[in-house]
């Protein structure tokens, strides 16, 4: 079986869960007393998908302010963005429109998205509703799933979801498992100075 390793982002607001998602995802723990992130810490889980494995390469963003100008080093190359956003607090939603905007004029042309509204569980204080965040989803063809990394809800489907959406690589030789095809590259154009 193959091995494929996808670079994911997680990209939001500091303090709407996107470290509890990933330690829930990858450890499947919750730390009630997470500190905030600090640029970004780095993650990998591999899942199963189809005839392949997807090795998860996670990169965790810090949400501050001031360590937004590093999220084009994490983002650059991703083959997906989990955009988190907390239920109880609409400016956090309001950020993730800023973060589909910035991915749409400077991400990878075909990276996939995925909207989480994480603390699913605080639903008494909600402050976004699900409908109006399923249709933002749904208008720029993203994953959506609320979410809550407290109570392990929608964790592992949203990385599965993902998973599914990366295209597989092209099997060249549907009947032999054990097989791979070598291709020539073209040597690389010289480049002439001046």
């Amino acid at each position: 079986m193959a091995i494929r390793e996808l670079k994911v982002c997680l990209l939001g607001d500091t303090g709407v869960g996107k470290s509890s998602i990933v330690c829930r995802f990858v450890q499947d723990h919750f730390d009630h007393n997470i500190s905030p992130t600090i640029g970004a810490s780095f993650l990998t889980k591999t899942v199963p998908s189809g005839n392949e494995l997807h090795k998860f390469l996670i990169w965790d963003t810090a949400g501050q302010e001031r360590f937004h100008s590093l999220a084009p080093m994490y983002y650059r190359g991703s083959a997906a963005a989990v955009i988190v956003y907390d239920i109880t607090k609409l400016d956090s939603f309001q950020t993730l429109k800023k973060w589909v905007k910035e991915l749409k004029e400077h991400g990878p042309e075909d990276i996939v998205v995925a909207i989480a509204g994480n603390k699913n569980d605080l639903g008494d204080i909600r402050e976004v509703p699900t409908k109006e965040a399923k249709e933002f989803a749904e208008s720029i063809a993203a994953i959506f799933m609320e979410t809550s990394a407290r109570n392990a809800v929608n964790i592992e489907e949203l990385f599965q979801k993902i998973s599914r959406q990366i295209p597989p690589l092209e099997n060249t030789d549907a009947d032999s498992h054990d097989s791979f095809k070598l291709t020539r590259q073209p040597p690389p154009a010289t480049k002439r100075c001046c």
